[in-house]
């Protein structure tokens, strides 16, 4: 139901890139989300799908931190397998998940939004970083 902007696309894939992490992407659309140029240079160290069976990939031992926007399933998906995750909510319940995720269960970090309401590249990046060390 949610979408996000263009400048917010623009900022988590280069925000992928600058944290030199290997990744999986899954975004329904990403063909007309993400700049070809971004898919082609990640092929090295990223994947970019348009869907996955999430909870087989966060059970999956490679796999060290989960980017998520915090909807309730996607929380307990990650919860379950003990996946640290940076959280970037958008709206309704996904700000008190990320809220859990952060101050109670103290299992990741939620990435903070400037004043135009956008995650920027540095910021997530220095999310996933902070996530690793969890």
């Amino acid at each position: 139901m949610a979408d996000i902007i263009a400048e917010q696309v623009e900022e988590i894939a280069c925000g992928l890139i600058a944290s030199n992490m290997h990744f999986l992407l899954v975004a329904k659309d990403y063909r007309n989300k993400f700049p070809i140029e971004f898919i082609n240079a990640v092929q090295e160290r990223g994947l970019v799908v348009p869907w996955c069976n999430q909870l087989e990939v966060l059970a999956h031992q490679a796999v060290a931190c989960f980017v998520t926007h915090c909807g309730w399933n996607s929380t307990l998906e990650a919860l379950s397998p003990g996946v640290p995750m940076v959280t970037m909510p958008q709206w309704s319940d996904q700000p008190t998940s990320a809220k859990f995720v952060e101050d109670l269960w103290q299992v990741g970090v939620k990435a903070m939004k400037n004043k135009e309401g956008i995650v920027t590249w540095d910021e997530l990046e220095m999310c996933i970083k902070e996530v690793k060390r969890l």
